[in-house]
């Protein structure tokens, strides 16, 4: 059978052509294109499968509309480990004059079709993500658009494609068990963040790694995983301090856990360090006037944010980006609530 449709090179495909191939309007093919959700999935799947196999791209440099602003999402607005992500993204900002919109996902990992409606329609100069990430056709229909994003500290596995600035959590849970065992300690406990989250899980790959490396095992009933606020650390504070075989150190994988836990050895009537240490992970501002002042694992989180601005900022410039993977050091800031572990009884 012969097509009486001509061929088309690679990046000379019209909207024409897309919807002729796979039969729909233009104005569907419009749609898609514009982000708009009003289109079915599988309808949306085969044209863009045809706008990807002709490599279309919108043409001509991307206009801003109104003042210049970046989009600025987290999965869940916390004060005090966000307010230095805004710092740091504010400080970049205010350099180059331009707006910063904060929004918050709601504890949600990936933002809702509207959410990218309202994006798509502002057209802001691009995206910092915080601890979520974006579906590849969010991507794809950003990158169409010519919005370029960047993720900060991802919670998921990401293609070499995507722009991502972290800091190294294997090697800071590491550091804070290698420290903890340093001291004495052989029964330590770890409260980490969501185990679907990846900081989470590297965090606590680290602290099991110091574990091998120094030939001691760790207790599986010790190992719990929370949501990097107060309350969980507090929850799981308390279980695992009430355990008759208690563990003598406690890592929790936030200063907020942190916070918790000593809030549950406080009630459970045990000092912190002489019965239990205590070692977070952020070092955020409060961690040095908590009392005592908290032993924590420092992420440099408006560092972070600082390198993730101009990372954007560059890529809605136009200027290619050296990498697309930053890790930043983590570094251990001892303070004192940690010690070596209370003598056995008798």
């Amino acid at each position: 059978m012969t097509s009486n449709r001509p061929d088309v090179g690679p990046g000379s495909a019209t909207i024409a052509t897309i919807a002729d191939e796979v039969g729909v309007s233009m104005t569907t093919v419009s749609k898609v294109l514009n982000g708009r959700s009003d289109v079915a999935p599988d309808t949306r799947a085969r044209v863009e499968a045809s706008l990807e196999r002709h490599r279309y791209r919108r043409r001509g440099k991307r206009q801003s509309v109104g003042a210049e602003q970046i989009d600025l999402v987290f999965h869940e607005f916390n004060a005090a480990w966000a307010m230095e992500i805004i710092r740091g993204v504010e400080a970049v900002a205010a350099a180059s004059r331009i707006d910063v919109v904060l929004s918050q996902l709601g504890g949600a990992h990936r933002p809702p079709a509207q959410w990218l409606d309202v994006v798509l329609a502002r057209r802001p100069l691009g995206v910092l993500l915080v601890l979520c990430n974006l579906t590849e056709s969010q991507r794809q229909q950003l990158q169409r658009q010519l919005i370029p994003f960047v993720v900060i500290d991802t919670d998921s596995a990401t293609s070499a494609s995507v722009p991502t600035v972290g800091s190294n959590n294997w090697n800071g849970g590491q550091l804070a068990a290698r420290h903890l065992l340093e001291l004495g300690h052989r029964r330590i406990a770890i409260i980490s963040g969501p185990q679907d989250v990846l900081c989470s899980r590297a965090r606590a790959a680290g602290f099991q790694f110091a574990h091998d490396e120094a030939n001691i095992p760790v207790d599986p009933e010790l190992v719990r995983y929370g949501s990097f606020y107060v309350d969980a650390g507090y929850q799981h504070g308390m279980a695992l301090l009430s355990r008759p075989d208690r563990p003598t150190a406690i890592f929790a994988g936030s200063d907020l856990q942190a916070m918790g836990v000593l809030r549950a050895a406080r009630q459970l009537g045990l000092d912190v360090p002489r019965d239990l240490s205590v070692v977070g992970y952020d070092n955020i501002s409060v961690a040095a006037w908590l009392g005592p002042a908290l032993t924590t694992v420092n992420q440099p989180l408006r560092h972070m944010a600082t390198t993730a601005t101009q990372m954007l900022l560059d890529l809605a410039r136009g200027v290619d980006l050296p990498t697309s993977r930053v890790d930043l050091v983590t570094e251990l800031v001892v303070r004192e609530s940690t010690a070596p572990p209370p003598p056995p009884p008798g």
